[in-house]
């Protein structure tokens, strides 16, 4: 479950989010603030713009750097969602989940 307070009272800052995704096998990304929780199905990151929710199978974060704000995720990714930080989303899970 999303800690919807910890983000809420993150202080408000600029950051810059980067995505760049190769042939949908590995994924890189910038401005991620923490790491919520992770399994082979799921990861979810905090940004300075959101909360995003990746999807996929065998999911394996091989980069991890808190400081800089990168991370490196490998497998197969399905979907990258975003929640905004009071949790709403356009439609997705996590938007319903938080109603």
């Amino acid at each position: 479950m999303l800690d919807e307070k910890r983000f809420a009272k993150a202080p408000a800052r600029e950051t810059t989010n980067n995505v760049i995704m190769e042939n949908r096998k590995k994924v890189s990304i910038s401005g991620v603030e923490d790491v919520e929780s992770f399994d082979e199905d799921s990861i979810i990151l905090y940004t300075g713009i959101g909360v995003m929710n990746i999807k996929g199978e065998d999911l394996h974060i091989n980069k991890l750097s808190i400081e800089s704000g990168e991370v490196v995720i490998e497998g197969e990714i399905n979907s990258i969602t975003y929640t905004d930080s009071d949790g709403r989303s356009g439609g997705g899970f996590l938007g319903r989940l938080f109603k």
